[in-house]
C-alpha cells in the first residue's frame, strides 16, 4: 500500500465520526476541510523512521502496558542544563532501564513568570534557555534508539499573555480576541463567577483579569498571565491540533494533556468536565490515529477515581490512553503518615472496579504538590473527620506535628478553609533529611526503608511506575529557592531543584544513602520487568491482611499468582491472607512463606509468588 493510501485508509476508518463531532461542535464545513488538509500535510512531512514506528505500534497497540515500562520525569535544565546536556546523559537513563521520559514544559515561555513552563508563548519552539528544536529532534532520535519514549506536556487550556495570539488580541485584532474569552464589561464574567470554582483562591483569586490594553476582561482560570483559550472557536481546535502534530513530527510519542477537564467553558456550569471536553479529546485521539498512530495521550485529571472512566472513553470510542494515578499517590502518603492502609485499600478497590480500558501512570512525587483530596465519604464511614485528617497530614509532612519524621512545606495554605497542600521530595518526606541533619544514622536507615517501601507499594499497583528525577538517589529538599525572588513565594520549588550529579556518583559506593536507594529500586525494577504477573492481561485486586497496617495487592495470570505486601507501620506485623493457601516464595529474600501468617519487619515489603 502506498503511503498516501495508508493515510486515506486510516482517515476512512475515522472520518464519519470525526466529521460528525466536528460538525456537532462547530457547524463549520470549511473548518473541517482545513483540519483534514492540515492532517494530510503533517502526515506527508512525517519522517520514514516515525512512520515505521507508527506501523509497529499499530501491530502492538498496548505497548505502553508492558511490564518493561518504567518512567521518569524531570526538568531538562535542572537535570543537565538543557536538551544538549540531557542527550549527553542518556547512559544514566539507560542504566536505570528507563523506557518513558517525561520532560517538564520546555516550549518558549516568558521569564520569570511562567508557572513552571505552563504559560506557553510558542507551542512550536523550544525555549532558548533549554535548547532548540534541532536539539529536541536529535534527542528524540537518540531516545528511540534506546527504546525510550518521550512525553511532553501540551497545555491546551491556555497560553501565556505574551503569546502571539494574546499580543495581537491586546493590539485590538478581533480575530485573535475571539481565540480567548474576552468581555467589555464585567456582566458576563460575574455570571460565570457564580458557578465557576476558583483554582487558586488564595494566590490567584477570581477567574477573570482586566486587560488594560484591550480594555476587556479575559478569562484566566489559573493565573492572570495565563489566558484561557476559547474552544468554541474551531480555529483554536485546528491550530492547537496542528501544534501537537508538529511536535509529534519532532519525535514526541506521548502528550500529557494539561488540565484537560477545564478546556470547554459554558455559562451557568462549573466549566469543568463538560461533555464537550470529551468531544475534543475524542477528536484529538482520532487525528493522532490517522496521522501518527505511534503517539498516545495521557490526561491530567485530578478527580475522584469513580469519575475517571469518562476520560478513557469506551473501547469503541476511546479518548485518553492513560491517566495519572493521582489518588493513588495521595493515599499512599496518607497511609504512611497514619500507619493505616484502609483508605488506600478502599481507593484501590474503586480503581480496580473501573473498566479494563482504564490504565494509569503511578508515581509518588512529581513537579507539583500533594493535594489532600481523599474520599471524604469513606473517611466518615471509618469515623475519620476529613478536615482534621487533612490538617494532620499536611502538618505531619511539614514536620510540625509532634513525632513527625518528615520535612516539607505547605503550599497554598488557606487560613479560612484550613486547606493546604504539601511539598517535598520523597526522601525528605520519608525522614532521610531529618535523620541526616541530626546526624542520626538509625533515623536515616529507617527513612530509606520508608522510601523503598513507598516505591515498592507504588510499583505493585495497576499501571506502570514513574519516578521523579532525584528520587532514585534520595535527593532531599532544596531550600535555596527562597533566595530567588522569582521563586521565593512558590514552595513547589522545594523539590524543583538541580540534579545533584556528585550525589549520583555515590550510587556505586557501598553504604551510602544513594547506593542503598539505587540498588533497592533496581532490584524492584528488574523483578517487575521479568515477572509475568506485572505484564498485560493480569487480574489485579487488593487483598485483606486482617491488619490495617499492611497493604496487599494480588496479581494473577494463567495460574500464576503474585501477592505484594507492604507494612506501613514502624512495628513488626503479621499478615494473614484469608482464602489463600499453599507455599509462596518471596522474590526479594527467597524465603518460603505460608499465607496464613506472613511476618513483616517495620516498613518491610514482600513480593510473594506462587505457581
Amino acid at each position: 500500500m502506498t503511503r498516501t493510501g495508508l493515510f486515506a485508509e486510516r482517515l476512512a476508518r475515522h472520518e464519519a465520526e470525526l466529521h460528525g463531532i466536528y460538525e456537532e461542535l462547530y457547524h463549520d464545513e470549511a473548518g473541517y476541510g482545513r483540519l483534514v488538509e492540515s492532517m494530510r500535510e503533517f502526515y506527508a512531512k512525517r519522517s520514514a523512521a516515525l512512520k515505521e514506528l507508527d506501523r509497529k505500534r499499530e501491530e502492538t497497540p498496548d505497548w505502553y502496558r508492558e511490564s518493561r515500562m518504567l518512567g521518569i520525569t524531570m526538568y531538562p535544565k535542572l537535570f543537565a542544563g538543557g536538551l544538549k546536556g540531557l542527550t549527553e546523559k542518556l547512559d544514566y537513563l539507560s542504566e536505570q532501564k528507563i523506557t518513558y521520559l517525561h520532560l517538564m514544559p520546555l516550549l518558549k515561555m516568558p521569564h520569570p513568570m511562567n508557572d513552571g513552563g505552563y504559560a506557553v508563548e510558542d507551542f512550536r519552539t523550544v525555549d532558548p534557555q533549554i535548547g532548540t528544536n534541532r536539539q529536541l529532534s536529535v534527542l528524540t532520535g537518540k531516545l528511540r534508539e534506546r527504546g525510550i519514549s518521550l512525553c511532553l506536556d501540551v497545555v491546551m487550556n491556555h497560553t501565556a499573555d505574551t503569546h502571539e495570539w494574546a499580543m495581537r488580541a491586546k493590539a485590538g485584532e478581533k480575530e485573535y480576541q475571539d481565540r480567548y474569552q474576552c468581555y467589555d464589561t464585567y456582566d458576563i464574567p460575574s455570571q460565570f463567577e457564580q458557578t465557576m470554582p476558583q483554582v487558586f483562591p488564595a494566590t490567584a483569586p477570581g477567574n477573570f483579569t482586566w486587560c488594560g490594553e484591550m480594555k476587556k476582561y479575559v478569562l484566566t482560570t489559573f493565573y492572570p498571565y495565563q489566558w484561557d483559550l476559547n474552544y468554541q472557536n474551531p480555529v483554536v481546535f485546528n491550530e492547537m491540533t496542528a501544534n501537537i502534530l508538529f511536535l509529534a513530527n519532532l519525535g514526541v510519542e506521548i502528550f500529557r494533556i494539561d488540565a484537560v477537564p477545564y478546556i470547554w467553558k459554558e455559562l451557568g456550569t462549573s466549566c469543568r468536565n463538560l461533555p464537550q471536553v470529551h468531544r475534543i479529546v475524542r477528536m484529538l485521539r482520532m487525528v493522532l490515529e490517522v496521522v501518527c498512530p505511534a503517539v498516545i495521550l495521557k490526561g491530567e485529571v485530578v478527580m475522584a477515581p469513580k469519575e475517571l472512566p469518562a476520560y478513557f472513553g469506551t473501547p469503541e470510542h476511546p479518548e485518553c490512553h492513560m491517566l495519572y494515578g493521582v489518588s493513588s499517590m495521595v493515599n499512599l502518603w496518607a497511609a504512611l503518615a497514619t500507619q493505616d492502609t484502609r483508605l488506600l485499600k478502599h481507593q484501590m478497590d474503586v480503581i480496580h472496579s473501573l473498566p479494563d480500558n482504564c490504565y494509569f501512570v503511578n508515581y509518588l512525587r512529581c513537579h507539583d504538590d500533594i493535594g489532600w483530596g481523599l474520599d471524604e465519604e469513606e473517611e466518615k464511614r471509618l469515623m475519620i473527620d476529613p478536615l482534621l485528617h487533612k490538617e494532620y497530614l499536611y502538618r505531619f509532612y511539614e514536620g510540625s506535628f509532634p513525632g513527625s519524621f518528615a520535612r516539607g512545606e505547605l503550599y497554598n495554605f488557606d487560613p479560612v478553609s484550613r486547606d493546604a497542600r504539601s511539598c517535598g521530595t520523597t526522601a525528605s518526606l520519608c525522614g532521610i533529611e531529618k535523620g541526616g541533619f541530626e546526624g542520626d544514622r538509625a533515623q536515616v536507615e529507617t527513612g530509606i526503608r520508608r522510601d523503598l517501601l513507598m516505591h515498592a507499594a507504588c510499583m505493585s499497583l495497576e499501571g506502570f511506575p514513574m519516578l521523579s528525577s532525584g528520587d532514585e538517589i534520595g535527593q532531599v529538599n532544596d531550600y535555596s529557592y527562597k533566595e530567588n525572588p522569582d521563586t521565593a513565594q512558590d514552595s513547589r520549588y522545594l523539590h524543583r531543584s538541580p540534579f545533584n550529579w556528585e550525589n549520583a556518583a555515590l550510587r556505586t559506593v557501598p553504604g551510602t544513602v544513594q547506593q542503598e536507594i539505587w540498588d533497592g529500586l533496581k532490584e524492584m525494577e528488574e523483578l517487575r520487568r521479568k515477572e509475568p504477573c506485572f505484564g498485560p492481561g493480569v487480574w489485579v485486586t487488593t487483598w485483606d491482611t486482617l491488619t490495617p497496617k499492611v497493604f496487599a495487592i494480588r496479581r494473577t495470570l494463567e495460574g500464576r499468582e503474585l501477592v505484594c505486601l507492604a507494612n506501613f507501620s514502624d512495628q513488626h506485623q503479621q499478615a494473614h491472607l484469608p482464602a489463600l493457601s499453599g507455599e509462596y516464595r518471596d522474590l526479594f529474600t527467597g524465603e518460603s512463606l505460608q499465607p496464613s501468617a506472613v511476618q513483616l519487619a517495620p516498613y518491610q515489603y514482600r513480593w510473594m509468588v506462587k505457581g
